[in-house]
């Protein structure tokens, strides 16, 4: 969950295009000085916690693409900064995990007043709404549902101890109990009652699955947060939520029906099939997953998601944030405690 941090000044802040002097001395030096001339910086869509932008350049005169990963202007952090989000990204490339490849981390205020990592650039498309409607056979994509499920697979071989994700707080001994207390918390200083959301967190407390061994989860692994290019994966995005945990978690969070955008017949995150999605972890892990078992994690996925939506709708409502995008998130809420219903069923699973 986002928790609140001091905005930066807006006078420690210095704006991308403006700083194209400061990049390219700063690239300069991390490439043992070869000259760099940044000719274009772009603003990616996305990303209200934190902005994402494409830089184009010139090193000694051969065209270079990267993205400049740093934190917006809102109010609100996510879970860690860009040095810790910079060391998840670089423990789970060295696992093999499909993800942009980390370059550089800087830390220095001189260069635009925050701190800042540099990452390969990705090609291809990252739009669930795109992905998702290009999707027209009724069996979806069932390569790249192998490619995401392996994908997940090789994050999960991730495990702890990881003396460079020291940061990370360990696992509670329950985790699915430590998230419904968390979850609760979250709602009881949020206006106004929620009896679905109660009755949600409520069966899952009666519905707890034996937990599995710990592993690092990405804990927003789903379509919109992959790029895809001629219907291949090429790298999962957003790793600024990451955390210990049961790998479950991750499974029922991509197979959740608010994340298939336009397929919801499609139970892989609205590309695919789930035997697909599945068959592509088990290449690389032995773990069994049931229906029952994945039927819990998504309602635990619904849950939380139902929570972050009445917190953002709460930033827009108080004046803490106006945002459009935040007050219609809070719109979706009634469709996530829908969900929850049919997924529980009026009863015990």
């Amino acid at each position: 969950m986002p928790s609140t941090h001091p905005a930066l000044p807006p006078s420690a802040r210095i704006d991308i295009p403006d700083a194209h002097s400061q990049l390219s001395t700063y690239l300069q030096n991390q490439l043992d000085s070869h000259p760099v001339t940044l000719t274009r910086s772009e603003r990616l869509s996305g990303g209200a916690i934190q902005e994402n932008w494409l830089l184009e350049a010139e090193v000694a005169g051969q065209p270079q693409r990267w993205v400049l990963r740093t934190d917006a202007a809102s109010a609100v952090a996510a879970s860690m900064t860009r040095e810790q989000e910079f060391a998840v990204l670089d423990v789970v490339h060295q696992a093999g995990v499909n993800v942009p490849k980390p370059l550089w981390l800087c830390q220095d205020p001189q260069v635009i007043g925050r701190d800042f990592f540099i990452m390969q650039a990705l090609a291809g498309t990252a739009s669930g709404h795109r992905l998702t409607s290009a999707q027209d056979a009724p069996q979806g994509n069932p390569a790249l549902c192998r490619q995401l499920g392996a994908n997940l697979a090789r994050l999960h071989q991730v495990r702890p101890p990881q003396q460079a994700l020291a940061f990370l707080p360990a696992a509670a001994p329950d985790t699915v109990q430590a998230s419904v207390d968390q979850y609760r918390q979250f709602l009881d200083a949020l206006p106004g009652s929620h009896p679905v959301l109660e009755w949600g967190l409520r069966w899952c407390e009666l519905n707890k699955p034996a937990p599995l061994p710990t592993c690092l989860l990405h804990r927003d692994y789903r379509t919109g947060n992959y790029m895809v290019e001629a219907g291949a994966l090429t790298g999962v995005l957003d790793w600024e939520f990451a955390g210990w945990g049961d790998p479950r978690e991750d499974l029922g969070w991509f197979t959740a029906r608010c994340w298939r955008f336009g397929r919801p017949d499609l139970e892989a995150g609205g590309i695919g099939h789930l035997q697909d999605l599945l068959a592509g972890y088990r290449s690389v892990s032995a773990l069994e997953l049931d229906s029952q078992a994945l039927r819990f994690w998504q309602v635990m996925a619904h849950l939380r998601w139902a929570v972050i939506a009445l917190q953002q709708a709460e930033r827009h409502v108080s004046g803490q944030q106006r945002s459009l995008e935040l007050a219609l998130t809070g719109r979706m809420v009634s469709e996530l405690e829908q969900e929850i219903l049919l997924l529980t069923r009026g009863g015990h699973a």
